[in-house]
């Protein structure tokens, strides 16, 4: 195998198989570096022990926070990166997202582009990930030049009755947008040829029979099938970039190659997307003579104003049982921006995949308290969960760093806007309570909540963001960096701002974007699949 490539891409998460996908159409050789393997297919997939309680398929990593303590971050180093385990909730950002948004703590800076740059590449992305769903029924949503390809994910019974009352209380609910590979009968059911079979395995596992729309089976296996100038390289991990002596121009990357042995790669253009932590990491750990600050630091920006949104992940409890199997088709957007409960804007709530047992007895580490000698898997069939998510700020403290030992150090700054979230879990709360669906005598202590901390690495962005000027961002408006003339990235590191859905459409569409760019630098402009 030949050492040079025409573009090498770091990563093979949604960005990185995105772009990879994207170029290997123009017929030029691309190589796409994986520093894991493909996950294994396993029963052990789909089990809460193996997968919550004993992070089986979590990266062997030790990063220290702000004060140097050790945590180890939830980060997936296989082919689809952290995509192989994600929900498949793929949302477009709101067009409000695009501009100056101001919250009660801060304000989210606008975007180099607009809601209606990006929206063609909205389209194809939901197309490439098989997203299911309905445009218009969110009233607060962006407009589409298109539907999704598929329907919506019908509810279950029990998630259409809360449609239904959330409707009556006079709010918007809609059908999640979910990237699985679901053919539905009449009734909803999974069909006899459907690749997803509706469990309730979905959110948080990896997928056993392919159904879910990872970057590794949306993306890379079909394009490693139709274009033979696309390589994969698994357990190949990259140490440094390498640039001219000038220090403009990227050369290649030396790696470490699966026997441990030392390597190089060279290519005309790279591309970055290790995600919003290590791309900013691999930068810094790249510096040289030209860059002492780090790769494309000119600026100072790279590894800055890490974002990764104010989560919680709610269980309800009610009288009535929820038989649900396929638990994630609801959201609501009616409190997203300023509203009648607050004159800032609060999130977004969706539905979770539904907890069995095990996943209750983890939220409840010292018991329900309410009802001890209740089994907990008895409790699971009267849970009802819930996932709320509200922006936080790029601060310029909330950062990457290199300790001197090479470690990465995510200084992630307490209280950052936080607020909105607690508004939002109130807010829903009343509303349950409103729907009946909640016994009012233990509201208090019937709502398990788990807060999530550094190690919730999920909705990583930030850290290399792009813009106008060179001395308050690292990437232009394409993702080049400003600093190098052929280095790209094209995680969640480039966003300014991270809004408050889940982060993923909106990569797999500027890859997209950043590949038509790519493809029109090297000559070669083939129509967008």
């Amino acid at each position: 195998m030949s050492d040079h490539y025409d573009v090498l891409v770091i990563g093979s998460g949604p960005g990185g198989a995105t772009t990879a996908a994207r170029v290997a159409e123009t017929g030029k050789r691309v190589l796409l570096l994986e520093r894991g393997d493909f996950l294994p297919r396993e029963r052990d997939n789909w089990d809460s022990r193996a997968v919550f309680g004993d992070a089986k398929y979590t990266a062997d990593e030790t990063f220290y926070d702000r004060r140097d303590r050790p945590f180890r971050p939830e980060l997936h180093y296989y082919v689809g990166g952290n995509s192989k385990v994600y929900g498949a909730a793929l949302l477009r950002l709101l067009p409000s997202d695009f501009g100056e948004v101001q919250h009660s703590e801060g304000v989210a800076p606008a975007w180099p582009l607009s809601y209606q740059d990006m929206e063609p590449y909205y389209v194809r992305a939901e197309h490439l990930f098989w997203v299911h769903g309905q445009h218009g029924e969110d009233p607060f949503a962006g407009r589409s030049s298109q539907d999704y390809r598929y329907p919506p994910v019908q509810h279950e019974p029990r998630i259409q009755q809360l449609s239904d009352g959330l409707g009556q209380l006079g709010l918007h609910p809609f059908h999640l947008p979910l990237g699985v590979r679901l053919i539905q009968d009449a009734h909803g059911r999974a069909s006899t040829d459907s690749p997803c079979i509706r469990c309730d395995r979905v959110d948080g596992f990896p997928c056993l029979v392919g159904g879910k729309a990872d970057a590794e089976w949306a993306v890379i296996r079909p394009a490693l099938a139709a274009h033979p100038n696309l390589a994969l390289m698994t357990r190949t991990t990259v140490e440094r970039l390498l640039t001219d002596a000038g220090g403009r121009t990227v050369t290649g990357v030396a790696v470490t190659l699966p026997d441990g042995s030392p390597g190089t790669f060279t290519a005309d253009i790279v591309v970055l997307s290790a995600g919003a932590i290590l791309s900013a990491a691999l930068l810094l750990a790249s510096a040289s003579d030209a860059h002492p600050q780090g790769l494309a630091n000119s600026s100072d920006q790279v590894g800055r104003n890490y974002m990764r949104h104010n989560n919680l992940a709610l269980i309800a409890f009610s009288r009535e049982p929820n038989p649900t199997v396929f638990q994630k088709t609801l959201a609501l957007n009616d409190f997203y921006g300023p509203s009648e409960e607050w004159p800032y804007p609060m999130g977004n709530i969706q539905m979770l995949g539904k907890s069995d047992d095990w996943q209750i007895k983890g939220a409840a580490p010292r018991g329900l308290g309410w009802a001890p000698s209740v089994p907990y898997g008895e409790v699971a069939r009267h849970s009802i969960d819930f996932w709320l998510s509200t922006e936080d700020l790029p601060l310029a403290a909330s950062r990457v760093t290199l300790r001197t030992d090479g470690a990465i150090k995510l200084a992630l700054q307490p209280d950052n806007n936080s607020e909105s979230l607690t508004r939002l879990r109130r807010t829903l709360t009343a509303l349950l309570t409103k729907l009946g669906m909640v016994e009012t005598t233990f509201v208090r202590s019937l709502y398990l909540h788990k807060a999530f901390d550094e190690a919730a690495t999920a909705h990583q962005a930030g850290t290399v963001r792009f813009g106008a000027d060179p001395a308050a961002s690292v990437l232009d408006v394409h993702c080049r960096a400003h600093d190098l003339d052929n280095l790209y990235v094209v995680d969640g590191s480039f966003m300014p701002s991270i809004g408050a859905v889940n982060p993923t459409l909106t990569i797999i569409a500027n890859a997209l974007r950043v590949g038509d760019h790519i493809a029109e630098r090297l000559g070669t402009i083939p129509s967008p699949s």
